[in-house]
């Protein structure tokens, strides 16, 4: 397979994932638009590597630690949205204004 169908992928799934960012109200469908942004960017990285340089390890090193960023952001990510829906019962990214006053 070409270099160029991998990236088309890639900036397809970055488009759905900036789509779900921008246009979604819900917090846990903003955080599911960020982790499809950071599987397209792994896919690039893996895509560069086997392409570019495949007898270098850095593109899977650097794809590992996406998915653990990725990983650790989805984590904390979710139990933020949980103990804010057990304190104000709703998830909805417009309404979580407790840091202002």
């Amino acid at each position: 397979m070409p270099l160029s169908w991998y990236l088309l992928v890639a900036a397809a799934l970055f488009c759905l994932g900036l789509y779900g960012v921008l246009a979604r109200r819900n917090a846990v469908a903003i955080l599911m638009g960020v982790e499809l942004m950071l599987n397209a960017v792994n896919i690039n990285l893996l895509a560069f590597w086997r392409y570019r340089y495949p007898e270098s390890p850095i593109g899977p090193v650097w794809s590992v630690f996406v998915l653990t960023v990725a990983a650790a952001e989805a984590a904390v990510g979710l139990a933020l949205i949980i103990s804010v829906y057990r304190n104000r019962d709703s998830v909805v990214a417009e309404e979580l204004d407790l840091l202002k006053n």
